[in-house]
C-alpha cells in the first residue's frame, strides 16, 4: 500500500508540473490538431470536442495519468472536465501529451457530459509525434508511420467508435508500458 500511495503522489506530483492550463496552451494545443493530418477534419464535422492540452502521465508498475480540459458544443466552451487514469501492468517512466476526444453527434456529447464518463480499456487513440504517428491500441494492435513534424503529421485509421474519435499529440517525457486501464472524466457545465 505504502508503494501504491509513493507512486500516486510521484505521478500527482509529474502532473502538476506540466499542468500549463493557461489560455495560450488551449489555443497551441487547438493549432496542434488543426494541423496534424486527419485529426484536423473532425473539427469542421464534429458536434463537438473536449480538449486537454497537457495530460501527465508517470508510473512504475502501477500508474496514472491526470488532466484538465475544455469541452466544447458547436465551437462554443460549454464546460470543463477532467481526466484520470489508474493503470496496472509493465509500465516504467513519464511522459505527457495532449489529447482532443471529438463528439460525433448531440449523443456521443451527452453521454460525455453526463457526469462521469470512463472510456474502457479497449478505446482507441490515434498517436501524432513528432516525427512519427502511430496508433496503440490497449487490445492488442498497433501500427506506425513517418511524419515531417507535429503540425503536418499524418494519421491513420482515424475515426469514430461509439460516437467518440480520440488522438493524442505527445508533448515529451519518455515511457514503456504495455498497460491496461480505463480513462474517467469528470465534467462540469459553465
Amino acid at each position: 500500500m505504502r508503494h501504491l500511495i509513493r507512486i500516486l503522489m510521484v505521478v500527482t506530483a509529474f502532473s502538476l508540473l506540466v499542468q500549463g492550463a493557461r489560455a495560450d496552451s488551449y489555443s497551441e494545443a487547438l493549432e496542434s490538431f488543426k494541423n496534424a493530418g486527419e485529426s484536423g477534419k473532425f473539427f469542421d464535422t464534429a458536434y463537438g470536442y473536449a480538449l486537454f492540452p497537457t495530460v501527465g502521465k508517470g508510473g512504475i508498475g502501477i500508474g496514472g495519468a491526470h488532466g484538465k480540459g475544455r469541452v466544447y458544443a458547436q465551437g462554443q466552451h460549454v464546460g470543463n472536465s477532467t481526466m484520470t487514469q489508474v493503470t496496472v501492468g509493465f509500465q516504467l517512466g513519464g511522459q505527457a501529451f495532449s489529447q482532443v476526444i471529438f463528439f460525433e453527434d448531440q449523443r456521443a456529447f451527452e453521454e460525455f457530459t453526463s457526469g462521469n464518463f470512463e472510456f474502457s480499456a479497449q478505446a482507441t487513440a490515434v498517436a501524432i509525434t513528432a516525427g512519427v504517428s502511430a496508433e496503440a491500441n490497449t487490445g492488442g494492435g498497433t501500427s506506425a508511420g513517418a511524419s515531417g513534424g507535429r503540425n503536418d503529421a499524418k494519421t491513420a485509421h482515424g475515426g469514430y467508435r461509439k460516437g467518440m474519435a480520440i488522438f493524442t499529440i505527445a508533448k515529451g517525457g519518455l515511457m514503456y508500458e504495455a498497460t491496461l486501464g480505463g480513462q474517467k472524466f469528470s465534467y462540469t457545465p459553465l
